[in-house]
């Protein structure tokens, strides 16, 4: 706490305009006790958080916007450039909501060329991949009945693999080479890129014929007829993306971006100029940002505790974000990545936020209720943490803060 505010404190002490009728949180000043209103009595508890010794060998940069208020109500190195983790998924799925939509269908779909007779298909069947992330054994079952529905039990031809959604990269720009990563790949089978193996497999298994088949890669053609059409929704690939901060399925997310804008095969580059856009739209577009993936894998992605509160703010005023984000966001004490979290204090149950980890650094954004019904939005990264435990037990003491009476 500075002096100039310390000594205002005492001031409204001495004068006694600081009682109240409700229970306070008090502090001592040489032997004077001092009650706090609100937001003081918050600051206070977050004042003395950050002078943990903690910050002594690491650094924290941090946000709480009062969304009620409309106003900051706690800020230390909000502006640092920061590398965000997992938070980054935030930023990708807001980034989403906003451009594509709360409506949007992640696809796959089987189209085919040619002729059918005598129950054989002379021609190819085109296996087109939109990047869904959720496609799974059903999906591949559906494909196979559709062209059971054509009363064919022979193909002569070609199945073709259409990858042209994204570029052949099946790795971020800045991942780590000795990490679990997955393999970026529009056309998979859950995480398995040998989508046409397991294609052929399942049309062998339920007793169609392949005729000198030949596998390849390839671009759907004009004259094609679509088959099958399986998706997952916006929903669907947020829950899994958000609650148990799955990688892969927010870079499923994150190339959607660059393919609607119309590039083809859209690139990490292209998806990264669809969230620079937004960052300019909450005002933060002159500062100095890195935008490298969509899951937060990357080394190369910086942003500022700043940024990720003018994001959660632009979602938290715009229902048609709020209301899909919201419901994806792991609870504390509940579910996802927090379950375990802030259990048995005023956080539980309260905090809707998701977490952040990678090497060196731990954080976490989102929202929570504080006693007086106010609605907040926050960002945390800790930054130079060789463990993530100490991180995580200074965010959950935040959370605490900002919701204790």
């Amino acid at each position: 706490m500075n002096r100039f505010k310390l000594l205002f404190l005492l001031l409204l002490a001495s004068v006694g305009m600081m009682a109240q009728t409700e229970e306070p949180d008090t502090f001592c000043v040489d032997s004077v006790e001092v009650a706090l209103p609100w937001p003081q009595n918050v600051q206070y508890r977050l004042d003395s958080l950050v002078c943990d010794k903690m910050f002594e060998t690491s650094m924290v940069g941090m946000i709480v916007y009062d969304l009620t208020a409309d106003s900051v109500l706690y800020k230390v190195n909000e502006r640092q450039a920061m590398r965000p983790a997992s938070t980054m998924k935030l930023v990708t799925a807001i980034t989403a909501l906003d451009r594509l939509g709360g409506s949007y269908q992640f696809r796959t779909q089987l189209y085919y060329t040619g002729t059918v007779e005598d129950h054989t298909l002379n021609g190819d069947l085109y296996c087109v991949g939109g990047f869904d992330p959720a496609f799974n054994v059903d999906d591949m079952k559906a494909f196979v009945e559709s062209i059971q529905r054509m009363g064919v039990d022979t193909i002569c031809g070609r199945i073709v693999a259409d990858r042209s959604m994204k570029d052949a990269d099946l790795l971020g720009e800045g991942w780590c080479w000795d990490d679990d990563n997955p393999k970026l790949s529009p056309l998979s089978h859950g995480r398995d890129i040998a989508f046409l193996e397991r294609f052929v497999n399942e049309l062998s298994e339920e007793g169609i014929v392949l005729d000198n088949v030949r596998l390849s890669e390839g671009s759907l053609p004009n004259d094609a007829y679509i088959l099958c059409s399986r998706f997952h929704s916006m929903d669907q690939i947020l829950q899994r993306m958000m609650k148990v901060s799955d990688n892969f399925y927010a870079e499923a997310m994150f190339y959607q971006l660059g393919a609607v804008i119309g590039r083809r095969p859209a690139k990490a580059k292209d998806a990264a100029s669809v969230v620079k856009q937004l960052i300019q739209k909450v005002g933060n577009g002159k500062n100095p940002y890195r935008i490298a993936d969509g899951s937060g894998l990357s080394l190369y992605n910086y942003v500022t505790p700043e940024l990720e509160m003018r994001l959660l703010r632009y979602a938290y005023r715009n229902s048609n974000i709020y209301l899909h984000l919201l419901p994806s966001l792991p609870v504390a004490g509940r579910d996802g990545t927090l379950k375990t979290r802030m259990k048995g204090t005023f956080a539980e149950e309260n905090v809707k936020a998701k977490t952040g980890t990678v090497t060196g650094i731990s954080a976490l954004a989102g929202y929570c209720t504080a006693a007086n019904g106010h609605q907040l939005c926050f960002s945390i990264i800790n930054q130079g943490i060789m463990k993530s435990d100490p991180g995580r037990n200074f965010q959950d003491r935040v959370c605490n803060a900002l919701c204790a009476p």
